[in-house]
């Protein structure tokens, strides 16, 4: 084996800088894979983290009432399912929170009150949406305390007739943490005052939710009982579409996981992610085609010496083996600077400040560290290099000896 590697490595060297062009797209590519899966793995997550940090994993709402239809066979009558109608709202949510709270999975459960408000300022009236809350318990299925900018939630939790409300919604009422804002609904006018000033990163949310506690929000809707859904975080959010079968049977109410909220961004997602995979590819494919190229005419030149080698007592395999070592030396190395680079460019660019706001606010380039970045650029560098090497290897193995000594091979 020492032998053929030797030999390869000769062969190798006569074709440096046809070679070195194979490397560098090798390296280039599997670089700039990792580089490509890196950013938009990394904005994925982000965006999953930003919405359940916002919305939670998964949300219960309007109860489900089945119509049953009498069936009547012999001496037998049955009845079976013939629609499924929903209730808009939860009816009795303490006694549904107790009965999701038993479940090891979950995290945590909050019930909200959700009404169409109108919200003046000093300067300007706008549109919005009130949701009621347990503060404690809100704060176990969201991030809303990490989003507060401005004030604190314990001003807020000190402040009956406090709000919180979005970045995005104070600077078009252009209001400031402490002043006051006149909240109306159905023909009557309240006052409250601004306790915190919180940013999700998702402009709708930042837009329009106005929180407050539970207790305003029933006076001012008129809704003494009830909630509008509840809100539940777990522990593994990954799990929530399976786990919402099972608290929609506990419960009998309509229970939707995140992933089926956000099924068209997770989509967009997944589009940008393969699209991009798919365009730097082309990089090592066209390096593959290089490398190709080169063995081949590496075959070419050398038929002597490869007669030489078959006389010796070199058999089909070890001639093959040789070719396919020349490609393996080039993807190791290839792959080891690759993987080099794509981590540099990786750090460099999650260095960049940039500021981002709409669908989630960031001040730099998210990215992804994940070892299956690296090992899916090196599967298909390797592919590619298998392939290119493969065929020139063969056509070297199949050369005879005297059929090259008599000039007979070409």
């Amino acid at each position: 084996m020492q032998t053929t590697l030797r030999i390869a490595l000769r062969f190798l060297l006569a074709k440096q800088r046809a070679m070195l062009m194979s490397l560098a797209g090798i390296a280039f590519g599997v670089g700039f894979i990792v580089l490509t899966q890196a950013v938009t793995s990394g904005f994925q997550g982000f965006f999953i983290q930003t919405i359940l940090g916002a919305d939670g994993a998964i949300r219960l709402e309007d109860k489900v009432q089945l119509t049953t239809v009498p069936i009547e066979e012999g001496a037998f009558k049955i009845s079976v399912e013939s629609a499924r109608k929903y209730k808009e709202g939860v009816a009795e949510p303490r006694l549904q929170m107790e009965a999701i709270r038993s479940i090891a999975e979950v995290k945590g459960v909050s019930q909200v009150l959700r009404g169409n408000i109108s919200i003046q300022s000093a300067t300007r009236e706008d549109s919005a949406q009130i949701f009621g809350i347990v503060l404690e318990d809100h704060l176990t299925v969201s991030d809303l305390g990490k989003q507060i900018v401005m004030g604190s939630a314990d001003e807020f939790r000190r402040s009956p007739a406090g709000i919180m409300i979005g970045q995005v919604l104070a600077d078009r009422l252009k209001i400031r943490l402490g002043e006051s804002v006149l909240i109306s609904y159905a023909g009557q006018s309240t006052r409250y005052r601004v306790s915190a000033i919180y940013e999700t990163g998702v402009r709708d949310v930042d837009r329009s939710r106005i929180f407050m506690h539970l207790g305003e929000a029933r006076t001012l809707l008129k809704r003494p009982f009830g909630a509008t859904f509840l809100q539940v975080s777990l522990h593994q959010p990954d799990r929530a579409p399976e786990l919402c079968k099972v608290i929609s049977d506990m419960t009998d109410h309509r229970a939707t996981s995140w992933q089926e909220r956000e099924r068209v961004w997770l989509s967009v997602f997944q589009f940008f992610r393969i699209s991009a995979w798919i365009t730097v590819s082309t990089i090592i494919v066209v390096s593959g085609l290089g490398m190709f190229n080169t063995l081949a005419m590496i075959v070419m030149e050398k038929t002597k010496e490869i007669a030489i080698l078959r006389s010796m007592g070199f058999t089909r395999a070890d001639i093959g083996t040789t070719f396919m070592l020349q490609g393996g030396l080039v993807l190791v190395t290839g792959l080891v600077a690759g993987w080099i680079f794509g981590a540099l460019c990786t750090w460099g660019t999650e260095s960049i400040p940039i500021r981002l706001r709409g669908v989630f606010s960031t001040d730099h380039i998210v990215v992804a560290w994940d070892i299956y970045h690296y090992l899916g650029a090196g599967l298909a560098a390797a592919v590619v290099v298998a392939i290119a090497s493969w065929f020139p290897a063969r056509r070297a193995a199949r050369m005879e000896p005297a059929g090259i000594i008599r000039g007979a091979s070409q």
